[in-house]
Order: C-alpha cells, then structure tokens, then sequence
C-alpha cells in the first residue's frame, strides 16, 4: 500500500477520482429523493435508477472508444462533460420537471459507464498487477466512506436550499477531478487498434468475457445478484414509510450502511489476498442474503438498523473483488471493451430488477421482496459453487500481457480460464 502511494500517478489519480466520488455521494441519493418530493410516488422514485442503467445497453460502443483514446484523457475530458451534464438540474422546480431529472439520471449512467472504464485500464497501466486490489480497495472505501457523510450532506442541502444547490456541489466536484486528473504527467499510451473489421473490434470485449471460465461463471453470479438487488430503490422509500419516517430519513439509513461498507472496503484486501476473488465475492454475496433475510423478517427500526451495516459490509467484498478479477484477467489493450461489456452483462438485469421492483413495491409487501432477493442471491453462490468448485477459494492467475512487438502477433486474443 505504502508503495502504491508512493508513485506520485496514483496519488494524483487518487485525489482526483476521490473528489468525484464525493460529489457522487452528495448528489445520488438525491436524484430519487427529489421524484419522491415532487411526485410522491415510490414507483417513481425507484425508476430514476431505471434511467441511470438505460445506457448500459449502448456501452460496448463506449468501450471501444475508450481503447482507442488514452485513458487519462477520457478520465479528465469525461469528469468534465459528467460536471456540464447535471446542470440542467437548476432547472428543476414542480412535478413538471421530473423529466430533467430522469435525463440527467441517463447522462448520469453514461459517466457512470465511461469513467470506471477508463479507470480500469489507467489503473492497470500505473499499478502493478499486485497491487490492483489494494488500488481498489483503497478508491472502494473512500466511496464507502463519503457516504458516512455524502447523503446527510446532499438531503441536507436539498432540503434547506433545494436541489438546486447539491446539483452545483456535484457539478464542481467532476470539475475539480477534471483538473487534477488532466494535470497528471503520466505519458499517454498509444492504444492498439485490433485486426479486423469494425464489428470485430466491437465485440472483442464480449468474446473475450465469454471464452474466459473464471470471467463468465462469476458475471454470471452477479447477473443473478444484480436481477433482485435493484428491488431495494423503489422499496427503501416503503421500510421509510412503514416506519413512519420522512423520505430525508433514508440519508440516515444510507449512512449507517455507510459505517459496513466503509469496513467492507478496508477488509476486501485481506479478503482477496486470502480466498482469492472469486471467494470473496462470494463471502460478499452470502453476508448481503443474510442482511436481505433479516429485513424481509422484521418490522422493528431498531433491528433493521442494526443489520443494515452487514448490507453495506457486503457490497464492497463483491465490487472490489469483480473489478480486481477483470483487470487481472483482461489484457490492457481490451480493458475498455470488457468493462463496458460487463456492464452490459450487468445492467440488464438491473434495469429489469428497477423497473419489476418499481412495480412489486406497489402490490406486494417489502417483507415478500427482500425474502425473494435472499433466496436468489444464495441461489447465485451456490451456481458459482458448482461452477467454479475448483477456484471458489483460491487466488485466480493473471493473464500475460504481450511483449512489446513480436510476442504481441502471437498471443491470441482472448486468453482461457
């Protein structure tokens, strides 16, 4: 870690990426919450998040931009259309607007796509490939950690001034990271073009997801988790409305899982350097059905509120641990491609899981919805169990990286499990 932070790149990086991180926490929370505010709707509400993983499905053709630019560039020029892009949110005054704030939440899910792509090829140009986890770990709690204070602060301002006001925080967040990022002085690579026709180049990420065993079972693991997991947006605003608390209340909610999650970034190293990736994910994964279970069987605030750090302690093991196994897994030359083809992968059943947890929140109790997201999250540990029985608690190998010239033509492009 010491060493890590020593490289003078990644303290940049780092500074930068954790300004934006924060501005994230401020504003995130709020997009929902403000639907909720100005239509009172829950289903509403849930369906902002639908909009912010829409443009999921048109990431592989971000990708392959992503591999033919210089990662910093993308990093730096992409913060800062993410900072013009929130705001027409000043804009926002009745129920008339919901609309701005739906766009936004979709330019939202652009930046949410592009950046973290760029990020994971700049990662694995400026760390060594043993210390990608403890680059993850250490941007993952910084995260995990603004949201100790990120929601209090975005509902606060929303609710003292408006969300005018936490728009312009957030706004100047991707502006600062766009500087910082910019003012690095880490050459540019010269990405390499891929043979082949444009379609080719297009689905390299795609293939290359599908024909790795260890990628494919564990995207397919999290597919499983991600199907329920988005049931939580639209039902958070109905645990608040059983227990009789206004919409501000789920910031509180979202801090307290904050306290886990902030853990859960500190341990996933020790997590990883121990059982491996794909063991942590799926120790991440276990700890998150047995938070879900606990809130589908109680009705008290006091035990909800208990369990709801063990929620956040989970979701950092299985981020951390699934960014850590594509960048070791992935050759520089296709990061940008299999990340934004992992979001795809991804996405699609987080938009489903929105849209249907928008619409089961409506008709059934939030007790049956987290008691089906427990059963189908242990569901996906155990298809991972079988699947992948022999890597399940054992650190996963890197791909090589090709020589510079004459091994380069020799590697295949996509590298087995």
């Amino acid at each position: 870690m010491r060493a890590m932070f020593a490289q003078p790149a990644f303290r940049r990086l780092f500074a930068g990426m954790s300004t934006s991180m924060f501005g994230d926490s401020v504003m995130l929370l709020v997009l929902s919450m403000w639907v909720k505010s100005l239509t009172g709707s829950n289903a509403q509400a849930g369906l902002t998040f639908f909009w912010m993983v829409v443009p999921t499905f048109l990431a592989p053709l971000f990708g392959l931009y992503v591999d033919r630019l210089p990662p910093r560039r993308v990093l730096a020029w992409g913060s800062l259309a993410s900072a013009i892009a929130v705001l027409p949110l000043t804009l926002v005054r009745d129920a008339g607007d919901v609309w701005i704030v739906w766009g936004v939440a979709f330019l939202y899910g652009i930046s949410m796509i592009v950046l973290p792509a760029a990020l994971n090829g700049l990662l694995k140009e400026i760390v060594s490939d043993e210390q990608l986890v403890s680059a993850n770990s250490s941007l993952q709690t910084v995260k995990e950690g603004f949201r100790l204070i990120g929601p209090i602060i975005g509902a606060g301002l929303f609710a003292w001034i408006g969300g005018w006001a936490v728009a312009l925080v957030d706004a100047a967040s991707f502006l600062a990271a766009a500087i910082i990022i910019g003012s690095m002085t880490l050459p540019d690579r010269k990405p390499e073009r891929a043979e082949g026709n444009w379609l080719h180049e297009l689905s390299g990420g795609i293939k290359h997801l599908w024909s790795d065993r260890i990628l494919r079972h564990t995207l397919v693991g999290l597919g499983l988790l991600l199907l329920v997991l988005g049931f939580t947006e639209a039902s958070i605003y109905a645990i608040v409305d059983v227990f009789g608390k206004p919409v501000e209340f789920v910031s509180v909610i979202v801090t307290i899982q904050g306290i886990g999650a902030l853990l859960g970034g500190l341990s996933a190293t020790w997590w990883v350097r121990r059982i491996g990736e794909v063991g942590t994910f799926a120790v991440g994964a276990l700890a998150l059905a047995a938070s879900l279970a606990v809130i589908a069987a109680t009705e008290s605030l006091p035990i909800f509120l208990f369990d709801v750090p063990l929620l956040g302690y989970a979701i950092p093991l299985i981020i951390v641990s699934f960014m850590t196994l594509i960048q070791r897994r992935t050759p520089l030359r296709l990061m940008g491609r299999v990340s934004t083809a992992a979001e795809v992968v991804m996405g699609s059943p987080q938009a489903i899981s929105l849209a249907l947890g928008a619409m089961l929140v409506s008709i059934i109790s939030y007790h049956l919805i987290f008691g089906l997201m427990a059963i189908v999250i242990t569901g996906a540990v155990v298809y991972l169990a079988v699947m992948l029985r022999g890597q399940l608690l054992r650190p996963v190998p890197a791909v090589q990286e090709p020589s510079p010239e004459g091994d380069r033509q020799a590697q295949p492009e996509h590298q087995q499990g």
